[in-house]
């Protein structure tokens, strides 16, 4: 076994999150499910309790105590995400359901922009939520879509992006960090080279967040989205950021309460940023409880949490590659945090069964990517994916349970 990473205290960390101190069928409780969500600290459990027990009340324009401390732990959120993310200005934070709302806000935008004839470039790798919204924008407008190949070990063919940008291309829509691969894609090269064309980015960013180093100024896109729940915070909650020169302007997605400046009872008009943005009561408990991960993360050493996660995903390459009849899908060079597999002569929904039944959670399926299984050519994989509270401890219980689930498949 690897030895510990000096600085870096796991037992510490793992003791910080209460659900993975349980057993499942009375094994204990191996969770390698973090692509599709992470588990929440005890901080960010008590940042929730807290709004609702301490200052329950809607936020701004109150005129009592709980509504004006609730307004201020909101807002001192939005300061929180935006140094977390390097944004220059506040105001370029936009709060979102997730990062799904997030895509769909950029794409009601550009699709009121987009004519027949104009282009949007998408990957070979995406999920559905980054797919499937420009897909649609296109359709409604007559623009074209258009989709960036990959190699056969998951990494972009970054000539054939390149190739593919033309005076025609409007908007980049690609991931930082491919969920059902692991492939970290060199987002800041291909936004230089996009805004070269004229071209408005996007990054898909809810598999980058977690992994820390997140800089957008430094990047460079035009929008960066991601979810609070793949970032060790609560479910319902997520961050749009936005270049302000490009948010300032963009179409209203939803009308109502908060973002409207001046209205008759024949017209309006709408505020500035962020509120034009965010219309409605948002998901107050939510942003303080995202806030709340993100200061609990940040006290991390982020040197350390990066070291181990590459520890981990070594690890389980290693004692893949020792492993009679799994095949690793996704190979790229640059990956992060999944470990995507095929299991010979399995489906991948028994292995995630039997892998259960021993108390190791993964996830099976297309993973929101059936194009990419199809250019693949497999019916889907499972994946184990990691993050800062696993062990290596943990990569040897789950090939040990895959050994034994290899058996009861014969």
């Amino acid at each position: 076994m690897t030895a510990a990473i000096s600085h870096f205290d796991i037992d510490a960390i793992r003791a910080q999150f209460p659900i993975l101190q349980q057993q499942i069928e009375g094994n204990p409780l191996v969770y390698l499910d973090n692509a599709a969500t992470t588990q929440k600290p005890k901080a960010v459990i008590q940042a929730i309790t807290d709004y609702y027990t301490q200052c329950n009340a809607n936020v701004h324009r109150g005129a009592h105590h709980l509504a004006d401390e609730a307004t201020r732990r909101f807002e001192q959120a939005r300061d929180t995400v935006a140094a977390f993310i390097g944004a220059r200005d506040r105001s370029e934070v936009i709060w979102t359901s997730g990062t799904t709302e997030a895509i769909n806000i950029v794409a009601n935008g550009i699709g009121q922009r987009l004519q027949p004839g104009d282009e949007v470039l998408v990957t070979e790798m995406e999920h559905h939520a980054n797919l499937v919204t420009w897909q649609q924008a296109c359709k409604r407008s007559g623009a074209s879509l258009k989709v960036a190949p990959i190699h056969d070990n998951g990494a972009l063919n970054t000539t054939a992006f390149t190739r593919l940008l033309t005076d025609k291309t409007k908007l980049v829509a690609l991931p930082h960090v491919s969920n059902a691969l692991g492939t970290v894609n060199p987002i800041k090269t291909l936004t230089a080279e996009a805004h070269a064309i004229g071209a408005l980015v996007f990054i898909d960013g809810a598999q980058g967040i977690a992994h820390g180093g997140v800089d957008v100024s430094d990047i460079g896109c035009d929008f960066y989205a991601f979810s609070g729940h793949k970032l060790f915070g609560p479910t319902g909650v997520g961050v749009l950021w936005g270049k302000k020169a490009v948010l300032q302007d963009w179409p209203v997605w939803q009308t109502g309460g908060e973002m409207i400046a001046q209205v008759t009872y024949q017209s309006s008009t709408w505020g500035e940023l962020p509120n034009r943005l965010e219309a409605g009561t948002p998901n107050i408990a939510g942003v303080i409880g995202l806030a709340a991960a993100i200061d609990w993360f940040n006290r991390l050493d982020l040197t350390a949490v990066q070291t181990h996660e590459r520890r981990l995903l070594d690890y389980a390459t290693e004692q893949a590659h020792g492993f009679d009849g799994l095949q690793i899908v996704g190979t790229a060079a640059d990956k992060i945090g999944v470990f995507s597999f095929l299991l010979e002569g399995s489906h991948p929904a028994d292995v995630g069964f039997l892998l259960d039944k021993q108390g190791i959670a993964i996830r099976t399926g297309s993973h929101c990517a059936q194009p990419l299984m199809q250019r693949l050519g497999v019916p889907g994989t499972a994946r184990a994916s990691f993050s800062v509270y696993n062990t290596l401890q943990e990569v040897d219980a789950l090939f040990i349970a895959l050994k034994k689930a290899r058996q009861m498949l014969a």
